[in-house]
């Protein structure tokens, strides 16, 4: 079943045909590693709801696909794929990518895209943080999101950084809205900043992941 489903994502004659095998693999009680990196390979489709059922399907099959999702990334120069990656990888909210969506959110890049993909790696360290008990990933996560919050030109950035802080919401987070509050120019940000010291915590980040 495993190659027969691979077969059909590689050689699909149409969108549809390879979507229909992707959602397959989902389905399945302990896919092969093969079957994910075929998934993982449908991240580079020419097809965008290829891509996209791609990325759904990564994200539901969850953690047993994250090595293979950070071994992709390092492995390709494709900035297409590997935004993918990113994008899936902050959805699963799995520690495991916590070094890569850190180092996403810390490169400085200039085309727009690439700044999208900061801001979604930014989400994604919010998720870490929302789904782990540990002190010292809560603090690594806290210290990059505190740095995106008041560092970058890119005020996308800072406003994903404030989207994540909120959903994290520990004396820490607020102290570092409080502060970044005081010095943003920018009135969306202010405001989305202002949101976030007003409402509380939230269990549950709100997710716009569209690149």
């Amino acid at each position: 079943m495993n190659e027969q489903l691979i077969f059909q994502i590689n050689q699909a004659a149409t969108p549809e045909d390879a979507i229909t095998a992707i959602t397959a693999i989902t389905v399945m009680d302990a896919p092969e590693i093969d079957a994910i990196k075929a998934v993982i390979t449908a991240l580079s489709h020419h097809h965008p709801k290829v891509r996209n059922a791609a990325v759904e399907a990564l994200v539901k099959l969850g953690n047993v696909t994250v090595k293979p999702l950070i071994a992709a990334y390092e492995a390709s120069g494709d900035q297409g794929l590997q935004a993918h990656i990113i994008q899936a990888l902050a959805q699963i909210g799995s520690s495991e990518a916590l070094d890569l969506l850190t180092e996403v959110v810390g490169t400085t890049v200039a085309n727009h895209c690439q700044g999208n993909v900061r801001r979604i790696a930014a989400r994604g360290l919010g998720n870490i943080a929302v789904n782990s008990h540990d002190a010292e990933i809560m603090s690594r996560v806290q210290e990059k999101l505190t740095w995106a919050l008041v560092s970058p030109e890119d005020w996308g950035l800072r406003y994903a950084a404030a989207v994540s802080l909120q959903a994290i919401a520990t004396p820490a987070t607020q102290a570092a809205l409080q502060t970044a509050i005081a010095t943003e120019a920018d009135n969306v940000v202010r405001s989305r900043m202002a949101l976030a010291l007003g409402s509380g915590k939230t269990n549950k980040l709100p997710m716009t992941y569209d690149l």
